[in-house]
């Protein structure tokens, strides 16, 4: 078979490209033979037909319809020969004798004082640098003088310019081909950001393209898909590259893609290559010269109920959850998935909503729960028994997290609103603040989540900020209802800098000024000590519900709720505990919930004595006089 015959495929190429190195080798050397040691290169040399071999493979080339990589990679014959020469002993180990004894050293690869010595003048040096600064090839001894340089070609160079994908001990890459990419006009998007990532596609070549958005909302997918357009595939860098990317990218025919993640107030580099594409968060900043950005968010209603749709095929489902929940596409169909896997669990082809719930609580304790603290979500208002005024205020709560979305179309355009709500709970310990927030999550259908601020605040600089950044984060993107319970801790007012540790509050304090402003979830604040919280924050607040110590006729609603219906408590003294004992909610739960115990410890109804004693216990521990009239012929 004559070279002509050869199919054109980069295995082949990889091959002609060998026997040229081996030839150009051969002629600084004797006649091959068995005295000499040798007589390996006549395997070699057997299959050159022709004299004029670099023409040859030349013409080999421009037949080619497919992609080449060594031709990708633009350099000549003789930069190709020199490449080839370095990479011999990876291809035959038998090549180390013989460059051992041209080196005159127990080195057995290529230095770059022998290779460049193999034409006149400077060519072969030039061409040796040039490889060396493209990364193509890399010494293996840098700190010799630069003439004993070992040479030799990275491993993952070497089998991609044979066109070989890189394996699974590469673990810095994931590489997909132009067959595994998605395609733009398959997504789900605005009319907006598609014709914006089709003019993207078209300056990839010589701008960096960056997407911007939150975790989870289709920042890869639309990379990849923005990438396809070019007819390649994308090289997506998990870790610091083990080598230099540019050539790699070229060799497997693919476009960089690579994960920027600043924290707040840092900046991250993007690499200078081109092309290059790039996907970072919404804060933090990215320096890239002349870099082209799409901005990610959370999907509108309309598109939210397509993916649900779509992931789920249940259009009924998929209107319902597509109105409730404001998450990011890729969360979507994350859930989908796990919820259609709950479906097959539990015997059914078709997920239900409890399906969709189980995923989601998954998703949250992947991304929430080492952070914050998932609290369970049960019962409806009528469990709250509280002041007209702060139930109304509850009630317009309600409703305006139902309608955040729609709220800006209903106001003037003057009147700027973000999705976001930013709640305020303020009052005495145990008048039912947390309570509440657990109702809300229940009427509106959402998880709720308490800040665990022993997680979150750090002593080393900046590290406060990160946590309570990605605690925000993760709580938009799973559409939670978050509460920063005893929220005077973090949002107190500021102080003078008098000293170091002054100034990092009030940068902490600022910081979450900042995120407060710019958050587009549900947040809920409880505070035992509204006087405490910085001015500041209270204009950042949407919604600002006062709790107060409960009156006679609301303590005796609590006390209906916390005692169980077969109660032997006769209403007149039930009604003389709720006007004498000024309790609050929670002192009247802990108290219920000692007479229920007491009861059960003498295997009768829950009557007047058991909560006599009750009452008496909770004014023990707060170190008052408990204003009861004693029981006639009780203990207590």
């Amino acid at each position: 078979m004559t070279i002509d015959d050869l199919p054109r495929t980069p295995e082949n190429h990889f091959r002609l490209h060998v026997l040229g190195a081996v030839s150009e080798l051969s002629a600084r050397l004797p006649e091959p033979s068995g005295d000499n040691g040798l007589e390996f290169l006549r395997g070699y040399l057997e299959q050159i037909d022709a004299t004029d071999w670099a023409e040859r493979v030349s013409r080999w080339e421009r037949d080619a319809q497919e992609h080449l990589p060594l031709r990708a990679l633009g350099f000549d014959w003789r930069a190709l020969t020199l490449l080839f020469t370095a990479g011999l002993v990876d291809e035959d180990a038998r090549f180390g004798s013989l460059f051992e004894a041209l080196n005159g050293a127990a080195e057995p690869r290529p230095t770059l004082g022998l290779l460049a010595t193999w034409s006149a003048g400077d060519s072969a040096r030039n061409a040796l640098l040039a490889l060396l600064d493209a990364g193509l090839l890399q010494a293996s001894n840098p700190d010799a003088p630069r003439s004993r340089w070992a040479l030799d070609v990275p491993p993952v160079l070497w089998d991609a310019m044979r066109g070989r994908q890189p394996g699974g001990q590469v673990r810095w890459l994931r590489h997909r081909s132009i067959d595994d990419l998605p395609r733009l006009h398959d997504l789900l998007l605005t009319a907006e950001t598609c014709e914006a990532a089709e003019r993207a596609a078209q300056l990839i070549a010589t701008r960096p393209i960056l997407i911007r958005g939150p975790r989870s909302s289709g920042r890869r997918t639309l990379a990849a898909a923005i990438v396809a357009e070019t007819g390649r595939g994308v090289l997506e860098l998990i870790d610091e590259p083990g080598v230099s990317v540019g050539p790699l990218a070229t060799l497997l025919n693919a476009v960089p893609l690579t994960v920027v993640e600043p924290a707040p107030g840092e900046t991250a580099e993007l690499p200078s290559i081109t092309p290059l594409v790039a996907v970072a968060g919404p804060r933090g900043g990215v320096r890239a010269e002349n870099a082209v950005t799409i901005r990610l968010g959370a999907p509108e209603r309309a598109l939210r109920t397509a993916h649900w749709s779509a992931t789920l095929g249940d259009d009924e489902l998929a209107f319902d959850l597509g109105a409730r929940l404001r998450t990011t596409s890729g969360t979507i169909r994350r859930a989908g998935s796990i919820a259609r896997g709950e479906a097959l669990l539990a015997g059914r082809s078709q997920p239900m909503e409890r399906d969709v719930r189980a995923a989601m609580r998954a998703l949250e304790a992947e991304a929430l729960e080492t952070l914050a603290t998932r609290i369970p979500v049960v019962g409806d208002w009528s469990d709250l028994a509280v002041a007209d005024e702060t139930a109304r205020e509850l009630d317009l709560l309600e409703s305006r997290a139902r309608h955040r979305e729609q709220l800006h179309d209903a106001v003037g355009p003057s009147v700027q609103l973000s999705p976001g709500l930013r709640t305020l709970f303020s009052g005495p310990s145990g008048t039912g603040k947390t309570l509440a927030a657990r109702l809300l999550a229940a009427a509106l259908g959402k998880e709720l989540y308490a800040l665990d601020l022993s997680t979150v605040v750090n002593k080393y600089l900046g590290e406060t900020e990160k946590n309570l950044d990605a605690v925000f984060s993760r709580a938009e993107e799973l559409d939670v209802i978050l509460m920063l319970d005893e929220g005077d801790a973090l949002m107190t007012r500021r102080t003078d800098v008098n000293t170091s540790n002054d100034r990092y509050a009030n940068l902490e304090t600022n910081f979450l000024l900042q995120r407060l402003e710019s958050y587009e979830g549900i947040l809920v604040v409880t505070t035992n000590a509204g006087d405490r919280i910085d001015p500041a924050f209270r204009r950042r607040l949407d919604v600002v519900v006062e709790f107060r110590a409960p009156e006679a006729a609301e303590r005796a609603s609590i006390w209906q709720l916390h005692l169980p219906p077969e109660h032997a408590v006769g209403d007149a003294y039930l009604d003389e505990v709720a006007a004498r004992c000024q309790l609050t909610g929670g002192q009247i739960r802990n108290a219920a919930l000692h007479a229920a115990l007491l009861a059960l410890d003498d295997g009768v109804p829950l009557d007047a004595a058991h909560l006599e004693q009750s009452v008496q216990r909770e004014y023990r521990k707060a170190g008052t006089v408990c204003p009861l009239r004693p029981l006639v012929g009780s203990d207590g």
